[in-house]
């Protein structure tokens, strides 16, 4: 007796046919939290927000505006939440001309015109100023308690009102997206972005954690030398349709989605499989492997050591990072790369050196696009056949092994329940 997965890949999916026998599961987040009309979640987080007054009530006439939100690496759903929140500050008084959409790119390439067009939608992008954040044109604006120098997009600094978007899922170091995490690292310089993130180190740098978590409170401390004003961030499910949102300060609303993910996006094994059979979750998530990593990084706790895990990701835009390339594509173990990132934190570095981590106690088997299909890697092998990755897992395991399939893995947090 077999199963029919179908499993997200790019803009599409694919599909693998399984032996019944082993399967443990098939383990999606179940956000159903708040469900309903995507414009009524927005319009009742904006008139009822968290923290602070309505945006009417703190806006001033003739302020310059700014509004970071999510480049195209991130499912945040811009031209969703722009449109409202526009019209809001319009009601409030605030004059088109003075707002500007900033997107954090943090170290990502810079959008395209047609790429910003898209993001927003094209009314949004008629109506205001929308441009990419330059990670040289920044202020120096102090030094955090873990000594991280902080360096802000000018823009974003000198506005007199910000705003940020964003939309909270799980994150591998950080604890959670949203939040501060839009100013910082999203509008920050390199060495602000490089010395933030070198925390993710610690044990205390894992997803779902905030309080105690290094990086998490690094940027938030961060992000408070500048100010958010207001926040607009929400909760996506698999089709990037809105589940939940809230509005209001920068922390309190952040952490009501927080709370709400955590009850929705961690489920529960009853003990460790031998394969994990893990997709990245589709475009945007899989845009890359920088992105796609997280995924794996999610579900590695759950497969037994000496496992498999197989990540299924289109990486269109291969790996996403040049560093990050240089080092998957060095040639070196495993070992020698993880010992690499603790004489000396690389960003970039640290993602090859995050899959190295797992990659020392299961076998990871990339399915991905002719993009990345023929490179050779560090901690991985890779392959375009999903067909083919399963034969070389049962060769590993031998026929009679357990499974769970994750279809969803950058949104998803598995824990096994002893």
């Amino acid at each position: 007796m077999t199963l029919t997965f179908k499993l997200p890949y790019g803009k599409g999916e694919r599909e693998v046919t399984m032996p019944r026998r082993g399967w443990v599961g098939t383990f999606l987040p179940n956000k159903t939290v708040g469900e309903g009309r995507e414009a009524d979640l927005i319009w009742s987080a904006l008139q009822n927000p968290i923290g602070t007054p309505r945006l009417g009530a703190l806006v001033q006439q003739g302020q310059r505006i700014v509004i970071i939100t999510s480049d195209m690496t991130r499912p945040c759903p811009n031209d969703k939440l722009l449109p409202p929140l526009l019209k809001e500050l319009e009601d409030a008084g605030a004059d088109l001309e003075q707002i500007t959409v900033v997107m954090a790119l943090g170290l990502h390439r810079p959008m395209t015109e047609a790429e910003l067009r898209l993001s927003v939608g094209a009314e949004v992008y008629d109506k205001v100023r929308v441009i990419n954040h330059d990670i040289n044109d920044v202020v120096y604006v102090g030094t955090t308690s873990r000594g991280t120098h902080v360096e802000v997009f000018r823009e974003v600094v000198e506005a007199d009102f910000r705003i940020c978007l964003g939309n909270v899922e799980f994150h591998y170091f950080a604890g959670y997206s949203g939040g501060a995490k839009a100013l910082i690292p999203g509008t920050a310089s390199e060495r602000t972005v490089t010395e933030n993130h070198s925390h993710m180190v610690k044990d205390t740098a894992v997803a779902a954690l905030i309080d105690g978590n290094p990086v998490r409170e690094d940027l938030e401390e961060a992000a408070a030398m500048v100010g958010i004003d207001f926040i607009l961030n929400v909760i996506v499910d698999e089709h990037h349709r809105i589940v939940d949102a809230a509005a209001g300060d920068v922390i309190q609303a952040h952490r009501a989605l927080c709370r709400r993910l955590a009850a929705e996006g961690v489920v529960q094994l009853p003990a460790k499989v031998d394969l994990a059979l893990v997709s990245a979750g589709g475009d945007p998530k899989d845009i890359n492997l920088y992105q796609a990593q997280k995924a794996l990084d999610n579900c590695a706790s759950v497969v037994r050591p000496g496992g498999v895990i197989i990540l299924v990701a289109e990486c269109g835009e291969g790996y996403g990072s040049k560093v990050f390339q240089q080092w998957m594509t060095s040639g070196k173990a495993p070992g020698e790369l993880l010992a690499d990132l603790r004489r000396q934190f690389v960003l970039g570095g640290h993602k090859a050196a995050a899959i190295s981590k797992v990659s020392t106690s299961a076998e990871i088997i990339l399915v991905t696009s002719s993009v990345l299909a023929e490179e050779k890697m560090v901690g991985m092998t890779v392959t375009g056949s999903l067909e083919g990755a399963l034969r070389r897992a049962e060769e590993i395991l031998g026929p009679d092994y357990t499974y769970a399939v994750f279809p969803l893995g950058a949104s998803t947090l598995p824990q096994v329940v002893n």
